[in-house]
Order: structure tokens, then sequence, then C-alpha cells
């Protein structure tokens, strides 16, 4: 047993959402088996071009599908559910190096604030009133507050705003992005996994964690059906 899930998400996906929050919330019960989680901001526009993907909201099909789809997803997965606002898609390069620049900094206080960031920006844009992050001053706006709730002052934020246009943020989300499409991945989010055995595999989705466990061979309880109890209407799942 054992292991390492590296993921990499990026805000414009609300699935990669669902998959953060899963992960985090399952955070110490994987740790209960030596699995660690570390999360990687990469540009989720860049791999669909890089491997021909068309985003979902692109074929009207798929998108009338998706919004019923994710309705049942926020339910599932314990987040508010709120139509897609209006501005979406985003263009989030921006917010991805603001993330990678937090994640880089030498300072643990910011460093430590990269998976607050990531909570922010996904609640400001993918919950009422949704804000755009991809725009400078509502991600200053979303990083301050971050900041503050850990003790940190104004001008991190402007540092990181500053950071985030910078040649080295982005080579670093260059440098992920293309890891991603080497890794075979193709959307967001994509996680590459380790087993006990040194063994690594991708993983695409919110809703392929009883394959990953199996692979980790973490011991894990899978949906199943109940047998009906007396008086009781339906079956649960």
């Amino acid at each position: 047993m054992g292991g390492k899930i590296d993921a990499y998400i990026d805000v414009v996906s609300p699935y990669s959402w669902f998959a953060f929050k899963y992960l985090r919330d399952n955070r110490e019960l994987l740790r209960s088996h030596a699995v660690e989680v570390e999360f990687h901001p990469f540009f989720l526009g860049g791999v669909n071009v890089a491997t021909g993907n068309k985003p979902p909201w692109t074929l009207p099909a798929k998108a009338a599908y998706g919004e019923f789809d994710r309705k049942r997803a926020c339910t599932y997965f314990g987040v508010p559910y709120h139509p897609a606002p209006k501005f979406f898609p985003i263009l989030s390069i921006l917010p991805m190096r603001a993330l990678l620049c937090i994640q880089h900094s030498p300072n643990p206080r910011i460093s430590s604030t990269l998976e607050p960031a990531y909570q922010a920006l996904y609640s400001a844009l993918w919950i009422a009133p949704n804000i755009d992050v991809s725009a400078p001053t509502n991600l200053k706006s979303e990083l301050q507050k971050v900041f503050h709730a850990h003790g940190l002052e104004d001008e991190v934020a402007e540092e990181i705003m500053k950071q985030a246009s910078s040649e080295e943020a982005k080579a670093w989300l260059k440098t992920n992005t293309e890891k991603v499409v080497a890794m075979g991945g193709f959307g967001s989010p994509w996680c590459w996994v380790r087993n006990g055995e040194g063994i690594e595999e991708g993983f695409f989705g919110s809703d392929r964690f009883n394959y990953m466990w199996d692979f980790l061979e973490l011991p894990a309880r899978y949906l199943e059906i109940v047998q009906r109890v007396e008086g009781k209407r339906k079956a649960k799942i």
C-alpha cells in the first residue's frame, strides 16, 4: 500500500472542483494508508488545443446534458449548485499563474495558502453572484481575502499578481500543461497516481475514484443496491 496522487486541476472546470473537494475531504483517510495528495495548477485550454479535445460546452447536446449532470454531481459531492455564469467560460491563464506563484513561494506562510486559494476561486466562480476570477481586479480581491484570513499583509496579493505576469510564472504554467499532455491527459481533473509498487497511471474525471482505489489497493466500499425494507418505497444506493 501507499502511494501519491498528483491532481492537475483548473478552476474553469467544475468537475475539477468536485475532485478537489473529494480528495481534500478524504485526505486523512488516504494518509492513514500512506497515500499523499498534491494539487497542481495547469491550463486546461492549452491541453484542449494540444490534444484536439473539445470542451463539452462547445457541443450543444453535451452542454445541455452538462447542466443536469453537474446538478446531480453537486448533490453527490455536497457543493451548492448554480447555473454556469453568463460570462463562462473564462480564460483561466492568469488565475492558474497566480496559483503557481503561491505554490512556488519560498515563504511557507504563502505557499500553504494554495488550497484555500483554490477553494476561494472555485467558490467565487461557481457560486452566485459568480465572479469572473480571470479579471485581474477580481482575482486580486479574492486572493486578498484568502491572505487576510491567514494573517498575511495586503502587499502579498499585489506581489502575487505582479509575479503572475512574469516570464517565470508563464514557464511554470507551460511546464505543467505540457506535463499533463505528456502523461496522456486531455482534460481536467487529471490525476497521475503512483501506487505502492512504484507503478504510475493516469485517471481522468471526478467519477473514477473507485478505479483509483483499486489501483492503490485501498479497502473501500462501493455503491450497492440495498435490500428493500418493508414500508420503504425506494431502495437506497
